[in-house]
This record gives structure tokens, sequence and C-alpha cells, in this order.
């Protein structure tokens, strides 16, 4: 088994990442290229990427010996309709040298694989936007929310961007002085935390400073909530805690009361030592008290696991997973 190899990509808007693994856990290559999602880059720029990541993984590896991939992927649906973006995919493939299969996976399901080797649970994924979906059979069954930035991701950057705006607008409006969470929005749009004698010029201004940019944009603001809050500021705190309510509530939406099945935290906004991950994760344990809550760890590891999935001689999966994917 050691002499086996399996891929795992994990491909997002901003880097693609790659790992080769044998089945004892050895990482014999890794490579990294630019975003390679093909709903952001389109097809033929995502798969240039994808290429350049799986040679630099496999550079020093011994191509007959790669026996499975998997490739974890935002809008793994749509590429997989898209006849002209699977031949771009396939090709990337087989330029790196590869001739066996390949999978492709939702990003959601990776993000939950890299937490647990549970076949049976829920992921809960906040960044730019928000998900909540349930896995069963290592599958992605139903899902909640990411419904984008006009009509939910309730909880997201996106969201917290525009929220913090929306509360400065409130302010600006009443005459109030901006707090300190809004000193810190009106210096990032404006470049300048000083209101004007009339606070509504201030207010035409901001508008059109955010109005004049592509709407996501707003999630650029979300670090200044996330620090904020590490400080301590009220405005910011009770934004986080709202913000942790509408994630646990997405969950809730797919996620029986009372469910005993892991719960894995993903996306930047959760993982890591952050307010809203650790609001969060207090939602899911008083809403789900007997679930092992998990943050999301290695995508391309993961990915690479569910690959092995596939291969007759795995027969421990939990055992492997151990192996391939060191969980938080």
């Amino acid at each position: 088994m050691s002499d086996t190899v399996v891929v795992g990509l994990d491909v997002g808007g901003t880097s693609t990442r790659a790992t080769a693994l044998t089945l004892d856990g050895r990482r014999v290559g890794s490579g990294r290229a630019g975003g390679g999602n093909p709903t952001s880059h389109g097809a033929d720029r995502a798969a240039d990427e994808l290429r350049a990541a799986l040679r630099a993984a496999l550079a020093e590896v011994d191509l007959d010996r790669v026996r499975a991939g998997v490739i974890g992927l935002a809008g793994a649906a749509r590429l997989l309709a898209d006849p002209a973006g699977r031949d771009a995919f396939d090709r990337a493939w087989h330029d790196a040298g590869l001739r066996c299969p390949y999978s492709v996976h939702g990003d959601a399901l990776v993000a939950y694989a890299s937490g647990t080797a549970s076949p049976h649970g829920t992921v809960l994924i906040a960044g730019t936007g928000a998900i909540a979906a349930a896995v069963r059979d290592l599958r992605l069954d139903r899902v909640a929310d990411g419904h984008g930035w006009l009509l939910g991701d309730a909880g997201s950057g996106f969201w917290l961007g525009r929220e913090a705006v929306r509360r400065l607008l409130a302010d600006l409006d009443r005459a109030r002085t901006p707090d300190p969470l809004g000193t810190r929005v009106l210096t990032s749009l404006l470049g300048s935390a000083e209101v004007a004698p009339r606070p509504r010029h201030t207010v035409d201004t901001l508008i059109q400073a955010v109005t004049r940019r592509p709407p996501v944009e707003l999630a650029r603001l979300a670090p200044l909530v996330v620090d904020a809050a590490r400080d301590g500021e009220p405005v910011a705190t009770a934004l986080i805690a709202e913000a942790a309510a509408h994630l646990a509530e997405s969950a809730a939406r797919i996620r029986p009361a009372g469910a005993a099945e892991p719960v894995v935290l993903g996306g930047g906004l959760l993982t890591g030592d952050t307010p809203l991950g650790v609001a969060v994760r207090a939602e899911v344990t008083s809403r789900w008290p007997d679930a092992d809550v998990r943050t999301a760890g290695d995508g391309a590891a993961a990915a690479a696991w569910l690959a092995a999935l596939d291969l007759p001689e795995v027969t421990d999966p939990e055992a492997l997973h151990a192996l391939l994917v060191h969980t938080p």
C-alpha cells in the first residue's frame, strides 16, 4: 500500500493547492498555483492553474504509482454540467501525466472531510459567503443558504461588512459621532474618519464609495469587524453574536434537533481562533450539546483521502483518515 499514491486538490477562487500522499501517510509532493475556480476565472484559466499545481506536486513522483484523485471545487455541479469546462480539466489532468481516474466534489464536502472521517454529519462554512450542508455517506445531502450576497449568505463576511456600513449610516443619519467600528469603516472606505459639518454629505460620499464597487467587496470590511470584536468594541461584538446566530440557524434548517453527529466549521471566518469561530462553536454546542464540533483542516489532504476510498485495498477509512488528514 505504501507504493500507492493518491492526489488531492483544494481549488479556490484565490489559490489552488495540490498534494500527493502515499497510503501510509507520507507526503511525496505538494504544489500551489493561482485561483482555479472556473466560475470566477473561466474554465481555461482555471485548468491552467490546476495543471501548474499538479505538475509541482508530482515533480518527484512516479506517475505510474498514482491510482486516484479528487478535485475539491466550489461550484462543482456547474463544472460537471459544462462539457467544455470538464474537457479543460480533463486535458489539464492528462497534461500533468496522469492516467488514473479523478472525481470532482464540492468544496463543502472536502471541508467536511478535512475535519472528520464520520460518513454522516454537518458542515458549516463562513467566508465571503456562507453555507450549511448535511453530509450522508460522505456525499452532500441537504443544503441551506449559500444563496449569494443578494438573497442570503447570512452571517458571512459580506454580511458583516454590509451590516457594519449600515450601522455607520444609521449613526450618521442621527448626527451621532461614529463609534470605534464606524471610525474604522469610514477610514477604510473614505481614507479619513472625519465627518463633514453636515453629516449627510458624508453619508452621500459613503454610499457612492460603496455602490461604485462590486457589492461582494463589502466582505473586505469583515476583518475590521473581527478586529474590533477582539478589542471588545460593543457594536462589533453584537454583530459577531448576530452573525453566529444566523449561521447556527442555517445549520438548523438541515440538521435535526438533538443530532449527535459531528459538525465541522470551515471557511476563513470560522477557522483559527476567530471571534466568530468561538461564537459559532458556542451556538452549535448550545443547540446540539452531544455533537463533536471540529474545525476544518487541510482540504487538499482531505481530497486525497476521498480519492483513496475508491481503492479496493482501503478497508479502514477512519484509520486511513488519521494517517492522511491531520484534523485540528
